[in-house]
C-alpha cells in the first residue's frame, strides 16, 4: 500500500466504480462496515456488484459517542471470527465517525489490511474519509487513539448528499470553510456566499471536490503532519475543547459545529496577535453566527476548556499551540498562547453570541 499518496474518486456510478476498485485489489475476503442508520439507507446501494457478493457486513451504533474502544474491539471481533487475513478488504461506508474508526481497525488487524473509505456524510467526505487520519475517542478526548493509515482509495459520491439534513449539511460545510481560509481569498469568499438556505447541490459538489483537493495537496505534501499539514488543524484546538467539553455535559454537538466554533476563536487569536484583518474576521464570524448559532458557555467554565485544550496531541510540554492565519492563505502554525489570551478569546466568543 502506498502511504503516502490516495486515490480519491468522484464517482457518478457508485456501484460501478466500486467494483473497478476492487477488482485489481484480488482480495480473499470483502467486509463491510456501517453503523445502524448506514446499514439501512446506505448499504443497498452497494448490494448486487460481484466484488462485495459475498462480503461480510459489520454494524455499529451510530454517532461519534460510540466511536469507541468498545465499538472497535466488535470490528476486530468480527473480522477475527469471519476469517479476515492480511489480504483481506474493509470497506468503510458512513460518516466520519465509520471512517475514523474503520480505518483505525485496518491500520491495526493483523498490521494492516486495505481499506477503502465511501463518505455518506458532506463532513466525513471533507473530513475524516481523506487524509489517513485514524482513531477513536478515549476517556472523554476526542481521536486520543490513533494512527496515520491511508485507505487504499476514497470514493466520493453525491449519491449521498441530498438526503442529508441541514446540521449535517452545515457540519461538513465547516471543515469545507476552514479549506478555504488556508487557501484563498477567492475560495474563502465564495463559500462564504453560496445559497446554503437555498443548496444548488451540483455547485455544492464542485464547492465539496476544491475543499478535498485542498486537504489532498496538504496532505500530501506532509502525510505524517511534522509540518505542513498542522494546517489543518485551524479551528480544531478551541473546537476540539468545544466538542470534549459538550461530549462530557451529556450534550454532544456536531464536529463540524464545534470547528466552526473554534474557527471565531482562532480567528480572533489571528487577529490579536497577528494582524489577521479585522473585516475579514467580522465577515467570517458573521457567517458563523448566521449559520451555527451559539455555543452556551461562560465563565465558569474557561478552566475545564483550558484543561482540556492543553491535552491536545500538538501541545508541546507546557505551551499550547494552536494554528492560527496572518491573512487568509498565510498560515502559521505552532503558534504558542497562553492562557490569559485563550481566556480573551473566549470572552469574545461569549460577547459575541450574547450580543446576537
Amino acid at each position: 500500500m502506498n502511504r503516502i499518496t490516495q486515490r480519491v474518486i468522484k464517482s457518478g456510478r457508485l456501484a460501478s466504480d466500486l467494483q473497478e476498485i476492487i477488482e485489481p485489489i484480488r482480495p480473499d475476503k470483502c467486509f463491510i462496515l456501517v453503523d445502524e442508520q448506514t446499514l439501512i439507507h446506505c448499504f443497498p446501494l452497494l448490494q448486487g456488484i460481484p466484488a462485495t457478493r459475498d462480503a461480510t457486513t459489520i454494524v455499529i451504533p451510530p454517532g461519534d459517542s460510540n466511536k469507541t474502544l468498545d465499538s472497535l474491539s466488535r470490528v476486530w471481533e468480527q473480522l477475527t471470527e469471519n476469517g479476515a487475513t492480511r489480504h483481506s478488504l474493509l470497506i468503510n461506508l458512513g460518516g466520519g465517525m465509520v471512517s475514523d474508526l474503520g480505518g483505525f481497525a485496518a491500520a491495526t488487524f493483523k498490521r494492516g489490511i486495505r481499506y477503502i473509505n465511501i463518505p455518506t456524510t458532506l463532513l466525513g467526505a471533507v473530513d475524516a474519509a481523506v487524509g489517513g487520519k485514524t482513531g477513536i475517542n478515549f476517556q472523554g478526548y476526542k481521536n486520543e487513539v490513533g494512527a496515520f493509515y491511508p485507505p487504499y482509495a476514497v470514493l466520493l459520491s453525491p449519491v449521498f448528499f441530498r438526503s442529508l439534513d441541514r446540521p449535517a449539511i452545515l457540519s461538513g460545510y465547516a471543515e469545507m470553510v476552514k479549506h478555504a481560509l488556508l487557501h484563498s481569498t477567492e475560495e474563502w469568499d465564495r463559500l462564504l456566499t453560496f445559497p446554503l438556505q437555498q443548496i444548488d447541490y451540483p455547485s455544492l459538489n464542485e464547492l465539496l471536490f476544491r475543499s478535498v483537493a485542498i486537504k489532498q495537496a496538504i496532505v500530501e505534501k506532509d502525510p505524517y503532519e511534522k509540518n505542513l499539514r498542522k494546517a489543518l488543524n485551524l479551528g480544531h484546538t478551541a473546537g476540539h475543547a468545544f466538542e470534549s467539553f459538550a461530549l462530557g455535559c451529556g450534550k454532544p454537538v456536531p464536529h463540524g459545529y464545534a470547528v466552526a466554533w473554534g474557527l471565531v476563536v482562532a480567528l480572533w487569536l489571528s487577529y490579536r496577535l497577528h494582524g489577521f484583518p479585522e473585516e475579514k474576521l467580522r465577515k467570517t464570524v458573521r457567517f458563523i453566527q448566521q449559520h451555527y448559532g451559539p455555543f452556551p458557555i461562560t465563565c465558569g467554565d474557561y478552566d475545564a476548556l483550558h484543561e482540556i485544550a492543553m491535552h491536545d496531541k500538538k501541545n508541546v510540554g507546557e505551551a499550547m499551540r494552536f494554528t492560527l492565519l496572518k491573512d487568509i492563505g498565510n498560515v502559521l502554525i505552532d503558534q504558542a498562547v497562553e492562557k490569559n489570551t485563550l481566556f480573551d478569546a473566549f470572552d469574545f466568543f461569549v460577547e459575541l453570541f450574547t450580543s446576537c
